[in-house]
């Protein structure tokens, strides 16, 4: 076999080219498919849990009246002959009336011992009215809020009546005297359990009833109206918690069957085995087994309470079977309430099932309130009757015969039953019938270790499942089990504990209670432990100490914190992820936990962790980090500095690939600020002044007159503007709205709106009650002003300011949150937009506290209008909204006259950084709201504490929720895309045929030669001017860029699929574009010259684009125009080469280095300094060679090859080109050459290895875009001068397009882009005419 598999692997036999590259599809590894890119991250919803009992009851005192009269049948019922006579297993006759009462009496307190024993018992023997009430009524004192039993034999008296009367004596025994239910409702008060052992039982739980339902109304009557005479005596109780069990129906009389007991229903109900064994007996099968009798049952050995003996282990399975019973016919509720809450209730009410099941047979049908659904044809009875059976059998023996005593094979059976349920169950099915009896077999040793592990298997099915074991009643046994000491019991418990959490974290406080948690400590610390398990122990651990102060305090005690740090460096992830995260909960807001930690230096070995390669575990320690700096407590010297530290570590990751760290990160500088706040006020005061007197040259103002395209002011132009944060809407946009828009976009810096950007794009809805309007947030800092004091701070010298100084740690954090303000990811951009503007509200507040009181100094840049928004507003649906006079920003990015003061305009919201600014938020909106104080409500409706947080010490991200969803999921099912026969894998087997047949067709037309490509197969006006196209390699779509939105096309329908913004701020551009896991699920990467990368998923399909992840490619990018020529107006932006075999990612662009990112790992890998002083213009890699080929600007091709240092790997550099490279193209074959054009159209061929070209061919001057066709041998350029010329390997040209198809012929505009289909021989062509082409070889080939 090991043959066939590396015959399999081994591309040399017996594989075509496309089996072989069919097989390379299902090898080739996908980026960004994790959880973490295609789940919301934030915790599941919690299940409401309704397993907790409420109020656990205890029944602590017993009434046992019995009214026997012995001797004396009662008038109304006519008794067979021979009939029942035994009363509690005696015969009453046998002795004298008397002593059979106290007899029969005091058996009857033992057999109810046997399942109370510590309840107050007190017999009422043939009693009188009086001596009943006197009973009940001193019972209800001394038992206060709990349960009194009252239990009525009713066998020497007559039946009950319809009025609700049973029958007791006068105290000469000459009479019967009736006692009203109503009277001993009010005696027994509630809650209280009655039963009911006479003929005719069911009219008593009738009136009982209707009386309780009397006493509601008089309650009622008596609250609502106070007058009345109802009102004046003492409330009756109510009788809602009161629960009845009774012999039989109201019309039927008790059997008289003389093999029975008189008293058959107390029988069942309190010595069950007993009587089920007498009954099994008289059945006719119990013939099948030979030998047995009544007397034979009697002498069956052991204790009902040992279940290592015969009886106890009948006892035993009688228990688990009517559990099972009750648990799968009850409704929850009532089986909770029955079964759960107190042990006698619970007792009686399983042995109720047994008389049912014996009763029945004798046509007398036992009643109950609550009414129970009919149990007694239940299959689990039939389980019974063969343990009986086996039991009977296998005791027998050993009766006659002293043998050792055989284990009945019924707990086995059972769970090998369940075992089956769990292996070859449907999705969705019923709950497994064997659930109690699982949780019965945990008390046995022989079993506990297979019950514990189909117990975790079931638990594994999801959270429904851990509700279920919940409310069956696991609990308290396996919190029980933590005092085992058995090691092999110890990953079985540590699973199911870690499924119980997930689903249920209030259990914390149960398991510190019961030292529970120094069972999950001392798995933690054993090093024998498979990571798995101590990941589990570690997770369990962090629930316990998750805002529970108790919990930390006695982690820490357990040593918790060394125990941690020693696991920081383990090999596995998720245990890595857990430790920090548990780390980070125990010094949250609990001071000794931190002080332990530094001293433990722990903040210096989680560093360690901030360059992981795994993202999560990154995460996870900037959370720890964060709690680490974010305590509340006194600071010294030294708490500063190592806050300090810590701040600055955390910075380094303010490029990190991947967003859930940068969002982490800016929660964790968020607790910083918290703390230094009154530092982090005297910086933003300097950056917002430095701000406003200085002009930066924005790229947009300085970048050659080309670079920005004029937008056209049409109608005709679909502009699609409309992005949620996270998700982008399709909007049928008017062309009223349109014009709006267009206009907007089209102002320059000055009093322009705030372009869309993710910095200003709406943070949430929930802000809507000061501004009336759902989707409007205003801040004091726009996304203008915090991007200009992003610049300024890299530009201006700033070594001016007082105060702080330059490099202080607090201006280095502004730095970096100003940075992360402006980050491509919205949810980072948002969390850190409120963080800046929560310090800039408080710095403003308190800085000109009088200003803002003084209603004379409102400038002209904050007009009094109510209405007036504010410009830096989002609008969720349409277009970005109409400059306004007034503005939100702390300042127009207009120079100001020297006059101008701060606007005091006050932001709609108050932002709380631990305080709250005084009554801010009941002011009005309007020029009053400065010269009184607040009123009670604003006039927009806002009421008094409405107002929002921008920040709060308890800024979240929802990571730790998130990552402990792992531990509620199933992890043994085998995952969707691994199951052959699941959707998915059926999906992605269809992708990976329709690719092989795309390459298989396509080589067959490339193969034979091209020997023309003019032939125009689609044209379309694109809604932007197309800067970037890029063809699906295996589908019909094809990807159009413009400056900042994406346009999807089906070039075979010649249909528009989508159309979305990119969301870059209005002064860069999209300049390149990749299709990551084009063989399977596809992604869009858009890189804009601004050095951000952003990847979509989603698009061209009847959903809505949703943004996967986006981050800074490269940070310092120049807005450099070095070396570049005036034909070609732009600067070469950002260039990126992808490789799907190995995951990473190239970029470059107007940069020194060649950066490349592992798109796995979210990280960068390498920086390959170019050694040049131009920008890079062309980047192309080969993974099997591990070269990459950049052209440069200045002309020169460099070769690198990345294995080697950054000193050495610059393996050969090519300066034949005179001017500015337009492609440099590394052919992938294992000899592949290089081939490079130049704008001036000199097109040459290198060999690596050699230092000169081996190949030159002339095309056209003035080139302004070029591709080559990586299977074709063909190169396609294009010219400003309004021209396409296709060219074959040896130079000839093959095709020139000058024109497009149609009926007028039109002149193609110059060309902004061009490019080839990877397989087909298409050719895109995007012109300054907002016309998007495509050419094919002749028709008869497609």
């Amino acid at each position: 076999m090991k043959m066939d598999s590396d015959l399999l692997h081994s591309p040399a036999v017996g594989l075509t080219e496309e089996e072989e590259a069919d097989m390379n599809d299902w090898k080739l590894p996908l980026a960004f498919m994790k959880k973490r890119h295609s789940e919301k991250i934030e915790g599941s919803k919690a299940l409401a849990q309704s397993w907790r009992m409420k109020d656990r009851m205890k029944t602590v005192s017993v009434a046992l009246v019995l009214c026997l009269n012995v001797g004396v049948d009662p008038p109304d019922v006519v008794k067979t002959s021979p009939c029942a006579r035994l009363e509690c297993w005696i015969d009453p006759l046998s002795m004298s009336p008397q002593k059979a009462l106290e007899t029969i009496g005091a058996n009857l307190q033992k057999q109810y011992e046997n399942w109370q024993p510590r309840a107050r018992y007190k017999q009422s023997l043939d009693p009188t009215v009086d001596e009943v009430k006197k009973l009940c009524t001193s019972l209800r004192r001394n038992a206060k809020e709990e349960r009194v039993l009252f239990h009525y034999n009713g066998h020497g008296v007559p039946r009950p009546t319809v009025n609700g009367e049973i029958w007791v004596f006068n105290k000469n025994y000459t009479q019967y005297i009736p006692l009203s239910i109503y009277d001993l409702q009010t005696w027994m008060g509630s809650p209280s359990i009655f039963v009911y052992d006479c003929s005719n039982a069911g009219i008593i739980v009738k009136s009982f009833k209707q009386f309780a339902l009397q006493r509601e109304q008089e309650l009622e009557v008596a609250a609502i109206n106070p007058s009345h005479p109802l009102a004046q005596m003492p409330l009756p109780p109510s009788m809602k918690n009161c629960i009845q069990l009774a012999a039989c129906e109201a019309s039927e009389l008790l059997p008289m069957n003389p093999d029975l007991p008189a008293d058959l229903f107390t029988s069942c109900l309190t010595t069950p085995i007993k009587i089920a064994l007498r009954w099994f007996c008289m059945q006719k099968s119990a013939k099948l087994v030979p030998g047995v009798t009544l007397d034979l049952i009697e002498k069956i050995p052991g204790r009902l309470n040992d279940r290592r003996t015969p009886l106890g282990e009948l006892n035993w399975i009688f228990t688990a079977i009517t559990d099972t019973i009750a648990w799968n016919v009850l409704p929850r509720d009532l089986f909770q309430k029955l079964f759960r809450q107190d042990l006698l209730v619970a007792s009686l009410f399983r042995n109720f099932l047994l008389a049912e099941r014996i009763m029945r047979s004798y046509n007398c049908t036992p009643v109950s309130s609550p009414r129970l659904p009919p149990t007694y044809m239940h299959a689990m009875w039939q389980a019974w009757d063969l343990a009986v059976d086996i039991c009977l059998l296998s005791s027998l023996p050993s009766l006659r015969r002293a043998t050792a005593f055989r284990h009945s094979p019924f707990f086995a059976e059972q769970l090998t039953a369940f075992q089956v349920w769990l292996t070859m169950g449907v999705e969705n099915r019923n709950p497994p019938e064997q659930l109690p009896i699982v949780l019965q077999v945990l008390l046995s040793q022989v079993h506990r270790l297979r019950a514990l592990d189909l117990l975790g298997c079931f638990l594994d099915l999801g959270p429904w499942a851990v509700s279920l074991a919940l409310s069956v009643g696991i609990f308290p046994y396996v919190l029980k089990l933590l005092q085992s000491s058995a090691r092999e019991l110890r990953p079985l418990l540590v699973f199911i504990w870690a499924k119980i959490l997930a689903v249920d974290s209030s259990c914390q406080a149960d398991l510190v209670k019961d030292n529970g948690h120094k069972y999950f400590l001392s798995v933690l610390a054993d090093s024998y432990m498979p990571a798995e398990h101590r990941t589990m122990a570690v997770f369990i651990l962090a629930v316990i100490v998750n805002s529970y102060n108790t919990g930390q305090e006695a982690c820490l005690q357990g040593n918790l914190i060394a125990n941690c740090l020693e696991q920081l460096s383990d090999p596995h992830p998720l245990l890595r992820q857990w430790v920090a995260i548990c780390l980070g909960r125990i010094w949250q807001n609990f001071e000794p936990a931190r002080w332990c930690g530094v001293r433990d230096s722990a903040h210096e070995k989680l560093y360690t962790l901030l360059s992981d390669p795994i993202p999560e575990v990154r995460c996870a320690a900037v959370f720890a980090l964060g709690t680490f700096v974010g305590n509340s407590a006194e600071r010294t010297d030294h708490s500063t500095t190592i806050d300090h530290n810590v701040a600055m570590m955390l910075a380094q990751l303010i490029n990190d690939g991947s967003p859930v760290v940068r969002k982490e990160l800016v929660v964790a500088l968020s607790h910083l600020v918290v703390q230094y706040e009154s530092n982090f006020c005297t910086v933003a005061l300097q950056f917002i002044e430095e701000e406003k007197n200085y002009t930066v040259p924005s790229p947009a103002n300085t970048a050659e007159p080309g670079s920005l395209t004029p937008v056209r002011d049409s109608p005709a132009i679909p502009r699609l503007r409309s992005v949620n944060s996270y998700t982008n809407i399709r909007a049928a946009t008017t062309a009223r709205n349109l014009n709006k828009s267009l206009q907007n976009l089209n102002l320059n810096e000055e009093g322009g709106p705030a372009a869309f950007s993710p910095g200003n794009l709406s943070t949430s809805s929930s802000a809507s009650s000061t501004l009336g309007s759902p989707d409007n947030d205003e801040y004091i800092l726009s996304f203008e002003t915090i991007d200009k004091m992003r610049r300024v701070s890299s530009y201006s010298s700033l070594n001016s300011l007082i105060g702080v100084s330059f490099n202080s740690v607090y201006t280095q954090i502004w730095r970096v949150l100003l940075h992360l303000a402006a980050d491509p990811f919205p949810e980072v951009s948002d969390l850190a937009m409120k963080v800046l503007n929560s310090i800039a509200y408080k710095a403003t507040m308190n800085a000109r506290p009088q200003r803002i009181l003084d209603s004379g100094s409102l400038t002209q840049s904050a007009p009094a209008s109510p209405t007036s928004k504010g410009t830096h507003i989002h609008q969720a649906g349409g277009s970005p909204p109409m400059p306004s006079a007034s503005s939100s920003s702390l300042t127009n990015e207009v120079p100001k006259p020297p006059a101008r003061e701060q606007p005091a305009t006050r932001p709609p919201y108050t932002p709380t950084l631990g305080g709250q600014a005084p009554h801010s938020h009941q002011f009005p909106r309007t020029r009053k709201m400065f010269d009184k104080g607040p009123e009670q409500a604003g006039e927009d409706g806002d009421e008094p504490g409405s107002h929002r947080n921008y920040i709060s010490a308890a800024l979240q991200t929802g990571l730790c929720d998130w990552s402990a969803k792992y531990f509620a999921q199933p992890v043994m099912k085998i995952p969707e895309e691994h199951d052959l026969e699941s959707q998915v894998r059926m999906e992605r087997q269809w992708r990976f045929l329709r690719n092989t047949r795309v390459r298989r067709q396509s080589r067959g037309i490339t193969q034979r030669g091209v020997s023309r490509l003019d032939d125009q197969i689609f044209i379309n006006r694109n809604p932007g001017v197309p800067s970037v196209v890029k063809f699906h390699p295996f589908n019909t779509c094809i990807a159009v860029a413009d400056k900042d939105s994406i346009c999807f096309w089906d070039w075979e329908k010649g249909e528009r699929l989508d159309y979305f913004y990119n969301g870059n701020p209005r002064y860069t551009r999209i300049t390149a574009m990749e299709y990551l896991n084009g063989h399977d699920c596809s992604l869009l990467l858009t890189a804009t010259d601004d050095g951000a990368l952003r990847i979509w998923k989603n698009f061209a399909d009847q959903k809505n684009p949703e943004m996967v992840t986006a981050w800074q490619g490269l940070s310092d990018m120049l807005p450099t125009t070095r070396g570049q020529p005036t034909s070609s107006a732009h600067s070469a932006g950002m260039v990126v080469d992808w490789e799907q075999e190995t995951g990473l990612l190239m970029t470059s662009g107007d940069v020194r280095v060649v950066r490349i990112w592992d798109t796995d790992r979210e990280m960068k890998v390498q920086d390959i300094p170019t050694g040049a002083d131009s920008c890079v213009t062309s980047l192309s890699c080969d993974s099997q060679r591990s070269l990459i080929v950049a052209g440069l600007g200045d002309g020169s091709v460099r070769v690198f090859d990345r294995r080697m240092g950054p000193n050495e790997c610059r393996v050969m550099t090519y300066r034949e080109h005179g001017a500015w490279v337009v492609k440099a193209h590394l052919q992938k074959e294992t000899d592949g050459h290089i081939i490079s054009v130049s704008v001036n159209g000199d097109v040459r061929f290198f060999e690596p290895r050699s230092p000169d070209s081996i190949n030159v061919l002339q095309t056209v001057k003035g080139l302004t875009a070029l591709d080559i066709h990586p299977q074709a041998n063909l190169f396609a350029c294009g010219s400003m001068n309004q021209f396409i010329a296709v060219y074959n390997a040896n130079g000839d040209v093959i095709s020139n397009i000058k024109y497009y198809d149609g009926f007028m012929g039109q002149r193609i505009g110059a060309i902004s882009c061009l490019a080839f289909h990877p397989h087909w021989p298409h050719l895109a062509v995007g012109s300054n005419d907002y016309y998007m082409s495509i050419y094919s070889a002749e028709k008869r080939l497609r």
